[in-house]
């Protein structure tokens, strides 16, 4: 006889004694109709109210839940994982040697040791369970059945290679990565060819954030369908944890009501959205081009965001003015650990092989900056606009494709990760997501505000930013 999602939760044997109760009905519902399994007496309710569904007749092959914070997540995650790999056999369709591999994808290092405390102490608190570990370290536990689970955080280059039973991705909407502009997209992109051997499983829980993303984007067209096989559900924190003491969801929407919204109510927040497309700034780029050698007879501008070398990079850029188009001629970004005055002595050669004796930058540090560009003879001047307005002035240029970028991932990156957000009164801002940086797109944005209020020398014929874009390009 197997095992169901429904005994693993309710039998005193195996897991009864933490998911029985009535805190996790709404789970055990939501798990229930996940996997096909007729749903009983109140179960009905909840399985309506969350999913927006009639009841499931067969197992989905995919879950999205979009939940609030303290619903109970990373212990349902850990839920899955361990019956994922348990109780189920997969031995059938694996290769002599073959593991299938239980993937929990987390969004950093501490959320994934938080989701791996979950699954070691599920496996270790029952006897029979212990009995199949034979091997366990920091992020992986192997169980005799050639199943294994791992913990690591999300990652496309990590993925590839594994035999997928299911894909665990935890808090999919808060996912950072160096090497995308849409970490979210690329590696489920990169993990869907390891889960077709097995016809593994997605299952993505997270918080919402902003309306954009693979957890907006599948709640958008998913959610209160009934012909899919793909499940969303969506549920405040108080409908999966009744535990959770009301005073402090109170509170919070009393603190910050757009917020709270997002973190219990479980609503993608609507005062948080991107400001340009991937596709925007990727018309933008010139292909191959890394660099521009300095021209004799152009004048040229220069935008710098200073850093103390502690946490952030310290950033150049160098820009151009060719008829109504901005040019990117040449960009620095300095990573920390640093010495500020190592990068200001290299930032200023470059600025005057450019024929650059004066660079805006911004409010850093106050005289900090000033001080170390003097040394080298380069005039440092604060810049009269703040960065939301550099950016602002900058989209437009990049929606009409008149600004030429140099090929550089992690600028593409920076653009397309900036928010535009509304604070209570109405007012916006422009700035990244918590967590990351913009400091190279910031110093180009500069750069490009600058260029774009000054006039080039000598005739030219004018056309459509994007023919003319297209003539530079191929001539």
């Amino acid at each position: 006889m197997s095992v169901t999602i429904r005994d693993a939760m309710t039998d005193p044997a195996l897991f009864g004694g933490q998911f029985s109760g009535d805190s996790f009905k709404a789970w055990r519902a939501l798990l229930a109709g996940f996997y096909g399994l007729p749903l009983v007496g109140d179960e009905h309710a909840a399985w309506r109210r969350i999913t927006r569904r009639q009841a499931p007749t067969t197992p989905a092959e995919e879950l999205w839940l979009v939940v609030g914070r303290r619903g109970g997540k990373s212990q349902a995650a850990a839920l899955l994982a361990v019956f994922e790999a348990a109780f189920q056999d997969y031995t059938d369709r694996l290769s002599p040697g073959e593991v299938a591999t239980i993937a929990v994808l987390a969004q950093d290092r501490k959320a994934a040791r938080s989701v791996f405390r979950y699954i070691t102490g599920l496996l270790h608190s029952n006897p029979m369970l212990q009995a199949l570990i034979v091997r366990e370290d920091r992020e992986s536990i192997e169980l005799s059945n050639r199943t294994a689970i791992e913990v690591t955080t999300a990652s496309f280059r990590s993925t590839r290679g594994y035999t997928f039973a299911c894909v665990i991705a935890d808090e999919i909407a808060f996912w950072r990565s160096d090497d995308a502009a849409n970490p979210d997209k690329a590696i489920l992109s990169a993990v869907r060819p390891g889960m077709a051997t097995l016809n593994g499983k997605l299952i993505a829980l997270s918080s919402p954030y902003a309306r954009k993303g693979e957890l907006f984007e599948h709640h958008k067209r998913y959610f209160g369908k009934n012909d899919s096989g793909i499940l969303v559900a969506q549920a405040p924190s108080l409908t999966m944890n009744p535990t959770l003491p009301k005073r402090v969801v109170e509170r919070a929407y009393e603190r910050d009501d757009a917020s709270a919204k997002a973190e219990y109510g479980a609503e993608f927040r609507s005062d948080v959205e991107s400001f340009v497309s991937l596709e925007a700034v990727e018309g933008c780029v010139i292909p191959g081009r890394i660099e521009l050698p300095p021209v004799s007879g152009i004048q040229y501008n220069a935008f710098t965001d200073p850093s103390g070398g502690s946490v952030d990079s310290w950033t150049l850029a160098i820009t151009h003015r060719e008829d109504d188009n901005v040019v990117l001629d040449a960009m620095r970004s300095r990573k920390p650990p640093f010495s500020p005055a190592g990068v200001v002595a290299e930032f200023a050669d470059l600025l005057k092989s450019y024929g650059i004796r004066t660079v805006t930058g911004d409010r850093y540090g106050g005289q900090f900056p000033k001080e170390l560009f003097d040394q080298h003879g380069i005039t440092y001047e604060v810049a009269d606009r703040p960065r939301s307005d550099l950016y602002r002035d900058t989209l437009p240029l990049l929606n009409s494709e008149r600004v030429e970028l140099l090929d550089s991932k992690q600028l593409v990156k920076e653009f397309v990760s900036l928010e535009r957000r509304t604070a209570r009164s109405g007012k916006d801002s422009i700035d990244h997501p918590p967590g990351q940086h913009d400091d190279l797109c910031n110093s180009v944005a500069g750069a490009i505000v600058s260029a774009s209020g000054k006039k080039t020398s000598g005739p030219a014929m004018l056309l459509p930013s994007r023919y003319a874009n297209r003539m530079r390009r191929h001539g």
